[in-house]
């Protein structure tokens, strides 16, 4: 069906209907339909936001926080359940939620106890029932906290006289309670977690919480708490005579492999990511970081780590068991392209060995052939697009670098990779041909939250064997119609950088920094031995001229969770990239385009700036829609629907710009006094397909705020809208950010 302004009123039209359906009919009588719940507190300053995952009972779901459109959806169902609609509407929508008295009562005793765990002694939690229309019910409760609790004095009484030792030796005991603290019962239990998890990883290998206890004394009348840790002696808690906890050592590491036979993998990497070391004390941190270790392998299937006591001694055998995958894979994967409209058909084929030398090295070669019936182009002889490549990867499991010591190599968990490739596009306008290599490295920290990146050397050598006639004169020699930017990127280039980059994932944000340059090095050399220049005032590599530029890009996301189903994501995204020294113009490949499913969405890929810039000519615009600094501004509430159903509802802003002066590209500079008026805005409305695994995305923007004109009726498009002008639809895989 094809989308119009109609068409959109209906569908709105159908969400309003599907959520208006009276689903009254279906409660019984003398029931009630659960409207809204509350949790509030009389003591303004006490938080009850973390007290929603206590409460049984919520109200029915609600699309975007305002539409019950799944229980209108269950609404339209009959009552005949053999009826294939029937049942479908049932299984697609949500039946209403009836009022439970007996739900509610054990939720303001789950609410008490929750609030008194606080510190919050004496709280009590009263509910209220108010009907607010025909079989309609909300539910308040009202938490009354009381005074807080505090521990005025903390002691210790560890009855095991080395685990005091260690403890106070380590000063591991400043950490946990202290004086003046909140008498929160979480924070005790997270104190016992604390000292098991020091002692499981200093040899006490049968420790458990459970030998901890604590014991509070108080003073009748007052809000403050003398608090002591207990810490019982061994065989306590199974009726055995109580005697030291025994601390283990491990006595030796064997590997082998569940399918019997020989491990395939050199000894010395099996070392190099095992953790445990014979001669060491228990450590349940190191047998943890083993796992992960082999986790990283991909010759190693499954990891099962067993110890065993050695009978009458405080001595542990561990053995490292090992299930591997298959040593060679072959994949093909076949591919359908459309570009504006054009078909073509793509296939892959990659081999894979994922254990070269016996090290759990990787190598793969991926072959790639792709075609494409090219329409449209007037003049040029041929009239398709066909690519060729390969590329090859060898990936060590560790760094792979002189002057390192084995610790710093063991302590990283480190991937090196080698990484050569070559590609070839033969176009109706051009041919063209990219040779690559790199040596890179990566590693991540030990918790996994943050993780680092080395592109050592990246060479890039773009090579263009052969240009159409027709395009050399009407783009690049004419000179009514010279474009600088688009020469550049048609002439033999070499790209030689380094670059470093980070990221963090957090439960609530990440965040993703870049920095990389090209040509310093050659510079400085061809600076140093005066070589001469070309025509164009550039050294050269091999007569070739090299970029020179240094490029960094910042990325922020957060979350901000507002219930069970709902969430309001921020995003921003900041690129800046200054050709200096060899070049004028960054090299195409690196400069930031805006537009598309993971920028301004209500404008198509490449489609917007830089600037007030406004494409002019669709051959190529492609090449003048690009910048040298991007900013990205987006706001989008994400909302679960139903099944695998996931809505969004967003607003972005951002553009492009450039930092030197195009003939090319005018008003596409970028300028610290009017930026903020070159600022694109579009909103829209997305549907998602999560299926855990990947995620199918629907993205459908629609133009504010349009920088590229200056008419006030097309550059608010958000007053004046025009479908066929400002509506833009993306597909996509993954979540935009």
């Amino acid at each position: 069906m094809p989308l119009s302004k109609n068409n959109i009123k209906l569908f709105l039209l159908s969400l309003i209907t599907l959520a208006s359906c009276s689903p009254y009919n279906l409660v019984p009588e003398e029931k009630y339909m659960l409207d809204k719940v509350e949790v509030v507190s009389e003591d303004k300053t006490f938080d009850v936001s973390a007290l929603e995952p206590y409460v049984r009972q919520q109200p029915n779901s609600k699309w975007f926080s305002l539409f019950k459109v799944p229980l209108g959806t269950y609404s339209l169902a009959g009552r005949d359940t053999t009826k294939w609609l029937n049942r479908t509407l049932r299984n697609m929508g949500e039946a209403p939620v009836i009022y439970d008295s007996l739900q509610m009562l054990q939720t303001c005793e789950d609410l008490r106890v929750a609030v008194r765990n606080k510190g919050f002694f004496s709280a009590q939690v009263n509910p209220e029932t108010i009907v607010t229309g025909s079989k309609r019910l909300k539910v308040k409760y009202v938490v009354a906290p009381g005074n807080p609790y505090f521990v005025r004095a903390v002691k210790y009484d560890i009855k095991d006289d080395s685990i005091r030792c260690l403890l106070e030796s380590g000063d591991f005991l400043k950490d946990g309670l202290r004086e003046g603290m909140l008498m929160d019962v979480n924070k005790l239990d997270d104190e016992r977690k604390r000292i098991t998890s020091i002692l499981l990883n200093n040899g006490y290998y049968r420790f458990n919480k459970d030998y901890i206890t604590y014991s509070a004394d108080s003073v009748k009348g007052s809000t403050m708490i003398d608090l002591t840790l207990h810490l019982h002696k061994y065989g306590q808690n199974n009726g055995d005579a109580e005697t030291s906890h025994p601390r283990y050592l491990v006595r030796s590491v064997s590997y082998s492999n569940i399918d019997e036979g020989d491990i395939p993998v050199r000894r010395n990497v099996l070392h190099d990511n095992t953790w445990i070391e014979e001669g060491d004390f228990y450590s349940a941190g190191n047998l943890q970081r083993t796992y992960n270790s082999f986790s990283k392998l991909p010759i190693v299937k499954s990891t099962n780590i067993r110890f065993s006591e050695v009978a009458d001694t405080n001595l542990l055998d561990c053995n490292v068991i090992l299930g591997m995958n298959k040593l060679n894979s072959i994949a093909f994967l076949p591919e359908g392209t459309n570009t504006a409209g054009d078909l073509g058909a793509a296939a892959s084929l990659t081999y894979e060995n994922r254990n070269l030398f016996k090290g759990a090295e990787v190598f793969s070669v991926k072959l790639r052939a792709a075609f494409e019936a090219i329409t449209g182009l007037e003049g040029y002889q041929n009239q398709d697009y066909e690519e060729y490549s390969v590329e090859t990867k060898l990936s060590f499991p560790r760094f792979v670098a002189p002057f390192l010591s084995s610790d710093f190599k063991k302590n990283s968990s480190a991937q090196s990779e080698l990484a050569i490739s070559y590609n070839m596009q033969n176009r109706p306008e051009f041919h063209r041909r990219v040779f690559s290599a790199a040596w890179r490295y990566r590693w991540t920290n030990a918790r996994r939250t943050k993780n680092y990146k080395i592109d050592l050397l990246d060479l890039n050598y773009i090579y263009m064997p052969w240009m159409s006639s027709k395009f050399k004169h009407d783009y690049l020699d004419s000179v009514s119609n010279r474009n600088a930017i688009l020469r550049f990127n048609y002439e033999d280039l070499f790209i030689t950088k380094i670059g470093f980059g980070m990221s963090y994932t957090g439960r609530n944000s990440a965040y993703k920094f870049n920095v990389e340059t090209s040509g310093n090095l050659l510079n400085a050399i061809s600076g140093l031995t005066n070589a001469t220049k070309n025509a164009e005032g550039q050294y050269t590599l091999f007569n070739i001229a090299f970029a020179q530029y240094v490029k960094a890009d910042f990325d922020y996301t957060h979350k901000m969770r507002l219930d069970a189903n709902n969430d309001l994501v921020f995003h921003v995204a900041l690129g800046v990239a200054y050709p200096y020294g060899n070049s004028t113009i960054l090299p195409f490949e690196k400069r930031y385009f805006s537009g598309g499913a993971n920028s301004v969405r209500g404008w198509s890929v490449r489609g917007l700036g830089p600037g007030k810039y406004r494409g002019v000519d669709g051959a190529i615009d492609f090449i003048n829609q690009a910048g040298d600094v991007k900013l990205d501004l987006n706001l989008e509430y994400r909302t679960f629907l139903f099944w695998k159903l996931h809505g969004a509802l967003f607003v972005d802003a951002g553009n492009i710009w450039t930092l030197r002066s195009y003939e090319e590209q005018p008003d596409g500079q970028f300028d610290f006094r009017t930026f903020y008026e070159q600022l694109a805005v579009s909103y829209g409305l997305g549907v998602r397909l999560n299926f855990d695994y990947f995620i199918l995305r629907f993205d459908m923007g629609m133009k504010a705020i349009n920088p590229a004109y200056e008419s006030s009726r097309e550059h608010y498009a958000f007053a004046h809208p025009k479908f066929s002008r400002d509506f833009a639809f993306h597909f996509a895989v993954g979540l935009p950010f």
